[in-house]
């Protein structure tokens, strides 16, 4: 049976089975008490099992993930030793990293296709009407051939619905420029977040989210997240995006021996603080059922109410550190977070959550048939690998001997829905403009016109606004021979009415 070891006591071990990986967990626990250890060491053993991870990095010590750790000292030989770690080493993990803003690692992109209609408009919090023009906006660029990659690409089409709604509206439904108008005004908040640098291609496939090394160890990939958590809506947006992704594209799998990939979500309470109810309960559906696609999904952040109750609800293995109740709503934090474990008839948890040392912590884990184990208070296990953050060298070093560096690294702009529509506004506009006389809007034209020489022959014969002197001469020249003959006619026909003479 593959398991991972995370912590034990004098008397018990606590491992987490890998048969239950999938069925999520929960990393708890006040600032500098050892949740950031945890999450690397189920990280670490989820990889050496062979399966790959994900997290989000919102501090930048989980990047230690990538380097060993150093020698020894005689404080970490005495743990090993209450451990019984007979065998540890340092160890390296397998590391790609990320970053939405391609700084820290590998641009992360994502199509407006891809994202769809349907999440889009949860995003933009965009009402029922708004979602269904949303859906007409989509449809018509597909039935169109209009592609649909980055924002500027769907600000186009926006453009577009509202300059032929009466057309749109006559074959796909009605759709009213209040509400065209209303959707950019939301996608104008997103783009302020910064989304113009995740939307756009070349696209991140989850196949290399998904790899294991030449050892047969799980890729670990880590999301430089430590600006994007200033961005909460992107950041809720990208993770959001992947998992309905990894639902949308898995086939259904059920309890393996070990999962297919594992997330974990580092300051979580970011993913639903001042989230709309349409996007919570996208999230809680899809922890909800991916489990059974073969993915677990780890939650980490101070608070087990951090996360709402119908997902905390889904987290059956738990590793609980230390809550300091120095406030009333600290003291109910700390009840809420002990009656989230099973009982141990041998442990008052509520008095345990209060007293534990950093690297101590209340694990709970799956057991046979996906029962819970009796919560118990352990040290920690150590990972092998490096504690902390890393340099920029070694973040450099690491990136560069990345197997997908050469993929993402360059942006690709392909003709698209913005391209396309700009085109065909050109052709409108040369078609219906006035016809250009010879020798007017050519190269050749342009240089006669040039210089003095354009100027005389623009006095002499004129231009479109202005009449040459040759051109007035004439004009004065028929005036006044027409005034004169007239004169002649009028007199003849007056003196023949009144008889005079010629």
């Amino acid at each position: 049976m593959a398991s991972i070891l995370v912590g034990r006591n004098e008397a018990t071990a606590v491992e987490l089975d890998a048969r239950y990986g999938n069925r999520h967990g929960m990393i708890a626990g006040a600032t500098g008490t050892g949740k950031s250890v945890s999450l690397m060491l189920l990280a670490e053993g989820f990889s050496r099992l062979g399966v790959p991870c994900f997290l989000a990095d919102a501090k930048g010590d989980l990047a230690g993930l990538s380097q060993a750790a150093g020698a020894p000292s005689d404080k970490l030989a005495a743990r090993l030793a209450r451990l019984g770690l007979a065998d540890w080493k340092p160890q390296a993990n397998p590391v790609i990293f990320w970053d939405i803003y391609g700084k820290s690692g590998h641009p992360v992109r994502a199509t407006v296709s891809e994202m769809g209609p349907t999440l889009l408009s949860r995003i933009l919090e965009l009402n029922d009407t708004q979602e269904g023009v949303m859906e007409v906006i989509f449809r018509v660029a597909d039935d169109e051939g209009l592609l649909l990659l980055d924002l500027a690409d769907l600000r186009a089409m926006l453009g577009f619905a509202a300059d032929h709604a009466k057309d749109i509206s006559a074959r796909y439904g009605l759709i009213s420029p209040q509400s065209v108008a209303a959707i950019q005004r939301s996608l104008l908040k997103l783009e302020q977040d910064g989304a113009d640098a995740f939307f756009g291609e070349p696209a991140l496939e989850l196949a290399d989210l998904m790899r294991q090394d030449m050892s047969g160890h799980g890729v670990i990939s880590v999301l430089a997240a430590d600006t994007l958590i200033l961005k909460p809506r992107l950041y809720s947006t990208f993770l959001l995006w992947l998992l309905s992704e990894l639902f949308e594209q898995l086939p259904e799998v059920g309890d393996l021996d070990v999962p297919k990939m594992v997330f974990f979500f580092d300051e979580a309470h970011l993913l639903f603080d001042d989230a709309p109810a349409a996007l919570r309960q996208r999230v809680e559906q899809v922890v909800r059922l991916i489990r059974s696609k073969g993915v677990g999904v780890y939650f980490c952040s101070q608070n087990p109410d951090d996360v709402p109750g119908d997902i905390l609800g889904q987290l059956g293995n738990r590793v609980q550190h230390a809550l300091r109740a120095f406030t009333p709503r600290d003291q109910k934090a700390v009840k809420a977070a002990a009656e989230t474990f099973a009982r141990n008839p041998n442990l008052d948890v509520t008095e345990a959550i209060g007293t534990l040392g950093t690297g101590e912590a209340l694990a709970s884990t799956l057991g046979d048939g996906g029962v819970p184990s009796p919560v118990q208070k352990v040290l920690v296990s150590t990972p092998t690998c490096r504690i902390g953050a890393i340099t920029p060298d070694e973040r450099a070093t690491v990136r560069a001997r990345s197997p997908v560096g050469g993929k993402y690294d360059t942006s690709v702009n392909r003709e698209s829905a913005e391209e396309r529509l700009a085109a065909r506004a050109a052709e409108k506009n040369t078609a219906d403009a006035p016809p250009v006389p010879p020798g007017r809007g050519s190269a050749t034209g342009a240089d006669e016109d040039a210089g003095w020489g354009g100027v005389v022959r623009d006095a002499v014969f004129g231009t479109k606004r202005r009449q040459g002197m040759i051109e007035t001469m004439a004009k004065s020249m028929v005036r006044t021979a027409g005034s004169r003959v007239g004169q002649q006619i009028v007199r003849g026909i007056l003196g023949s009415i009144f008889g005079g003479k010629r």
